[in-house]
């Protein structure tokens, strides 16, 4: 049950299934590279060096998502490229955006960045994860200062919550 109500919290923070949130006219980031990493759209291409990713860090994505219920252990990678897939068409109707963070020379996934539409009060809800072997290394507090960075210089969004993260937190209830 617990899941459950994370899993609802999550969805009216994040706005599942909303339609697109941004205006026709804005040009999607192609994301942002620091000297640590990169961050550019998800694509199914990324579906394998993804799901490795994922599965070592199935505890962080839980305590990043707010919800223990994606990604079991049981996950597939088939279900990783479907997964993809729609996340790919959803960034293609402009509903929501997966970016995917990547070593500078794109040998390994270190995480993902999630942009979907707030609801209730925020104009966007940002969850972000990395993997368990470079969070320990630091590169978390690192990804979250560059996203929230390029969020307010690249985005056209004046209210974006951060579930999870440090900062104002709305609400709920």
């Amino acid at each position: 049950m617990k899941g459950a109500i994370c899993c609802l919290a999550m969805c009216v923070l994040a706005g599942c299934g909303s339609p697109g949130f941004v205006p026709d006219d804005f040009e999607l980031s192609s994301g942002f590279e620091t000297a640590e990493f990169r961050v550019r759209p998800i694509t199914v291409a990324d579906a394998e060096k993804d799901y490795e990713a994922v599965m070592e860090s199935i505890e962080i994505i839980h305590s990043s998502f707010l919800d223990d219920s994606w990604p079991i252990e049981s996950f597939t990678l088939e279900e990783n490229r479907r997964d993809l897939a729609a996340k790919e068409r959803k960034f293609e109707r402009r509903h929501s955006f997966t970016y995917t963070v990547v070593s500078p020379d794109e040998s390994q996934v270190l995480g993902c960045v999630y942009i979907n539409n707030g609801i209730g009060g925020p104009d966007a809800a940002v969850f972000m994860w990395v993997r368990r072997s470079v969070h320990d290394a630091g590169l978390d507090s690192l990804l979250e200062a560059a996203v929230r960075e390029w969020m307010e210089r690249d985005w056209p969004f004046e209210w974006i919550v951060y579930p999870g993260r440090t900062g104002v937190q709305p609400e709920v209830g």
